[in-house]
């Protein structure tokens, strides 16, 4: 991929790493990525290519040790609990330099977390240590063809059957869809209207009456497919909770990892601003270097603003959900939004400068801006975030 080759010295500079959200740990975790990069810098053409990078991705975060973050083991007194601020530094650094793996690593976490969490101990001890070790690829189906940000609309069933649940319904855009080893999946039980009638749970792959469908090929290379259930046996066992709690089991779950959307747009953003002044130093116009022209000095400056802000507000919320251990709606809404806007705005104004090699398929900036779309989408829109800001202002 055509771009300025990223630097551990540049990001041994961050000055972020001084500010007071952070403990030792954490600038001993940003110094040991920062001596580090993905060796996975090519996109991939096809589903076979994709998939093939996805796994080795996933086996590269593994071994550097980084899943323990997302699927943490349990501590001297038995519980399990994520540092939503290193969570955050990693996807940062992800976001940097390889979004395709940032999507592996938040996916072993988003599709585990529930079950540590609130699931049972015999499902912790088969699941969480492979899941830990990059031996299982994880998922979380919740969205449906015709349920997107109304999650609580889910019309995915889950009958109980004796010692089972017979699952029926479609799920769509799935990320890991077709090689997960499992999926976290949202039905409907109803124990009571809307919301309140959902619930969890653990699907094997390989379960008969589980059906995936073709991949959904999306702007960005991104593992997603649909999933279809039907007559799908579950054992009771692996309901993860109680009925009825499976849509509080994973806003949850968002609380945690919303803030982390928001850091891995901080990493593209950087990225983008970062093989920006390199361009525009090497690149003339009208006789002089782009770097002395005052409105690219001016367009510089805002995305170096928008990129401090979007961290600050990402790596605050971060820092409330640990120190408190309590749910900070607000805070992960606004630093996902934040975040995933600033992601846009910053790549936009990347491909700007490029010019034409802005819009040109081999050109870094060019894969970022495809790249952060999605996230003003996924686990919530920007509006919905909106939504959520304005209720605890209104409450």
């Amino acid at each position: 991929m055509t771009g300025t080759p990223p630097t551990s010295e540049n990001k041994v500079r961050w000055t972020g790493w001084n500010w007071p959200f952070f403990e030792p740990r954490h600038r001993e975790l940003a110094a040991r990525l920062a001596k580090h990069t993905p060796l996975h810098a090519t996109e991939p053409g096809t589903a076979a290519e994709l998939e093939k990078r996805a796994r080795a991705s996933l086996a590269e975060i593994a071994a550097n040790g980084l899943l323990d973050i997302v699927v943490p083991q349990a501590d001297e007194r038995g519980e399990r609990r994520i540092d939503v601020r290193a969570l955050c530094l990693v996807r940062e650094y992800l976001g940097y330099y390889d979004l395709l793996g940032d999507t592996m690593f938040s996916m072993q976490g988003i599709g585990t977390a529930a079950l540590w969490m609130s699931g049972n101990p015999a499902l912790q001890e088969q699941y969480l240590g492979p899941c830990r070790r990059g031996e299982r690829i994880a998922a979380f189906a919740l969205t449906e063809p015709d349920t997107g940000s109304d999650a609580a609309a889910i019309a995915t069933t889950a009958r109980r059957d004796g010692d089972t649940f017979v699952l029926n319904g479609r799920k769509t855009y799935i990320t890991n869809a077709g090689i997960a080893d499992h999926y976290m999946v949202v039905a409907r039980t109803d124990e009571a209207p809307g919301a309140r009638g959902l619930s969890l749970f653990m699907v094997d792959a390989d379960t008969p009456g589980l059906q995936v469908g073709a991949p959904i090929d999306i702007i960005a290379p991104h593992p997603l497919a649909g999933l279809e259930f039907h007559d799908c046996k579950v054992p009771a066992s692996h309901m993860i909770g109680s009925p009825g709690q499976g849509f509080k089991a994973a806003m949850a779950t968002f609380d945690i990892f919303r803030a982390s959307v928001g850091a891995a747009g901080v990493g593209a953003a950087r990225r983008a601003l970062d093989e920006c002044v390199a361009h525009v130093k090497e690149r003339h116009l009208f006789g002089k270097s782009m770097a002395e022209l005052d409105g690219v000095r001016s367009r510089l400056a805002d995305m170096a603003t928008d990129v401090d802000t979007a961290a600050l507000t990402v790596y605050r919320a971060a820092w409330a959900k640990d120190v408190t251990g309590e749910r900070c709606a607000r805070e992960v809404s606004m630093a996902k939004l934040v975040g995933s806007e600033a992601a846009t705005r910053v790549v936009d104004a990347a491909v700007q400068l490029f010019g034409g090699r802005g819009i040109t398929k081999g050109y870094i900036v060019e894969q970022l801006y495809r790249d952060v779309r999605g996230m003003r989408i996924y686990e919530g829109a920007s509006e919905v975030q909106r939504i959520i800001i304005a209720r605890s202002l209104l409450a």
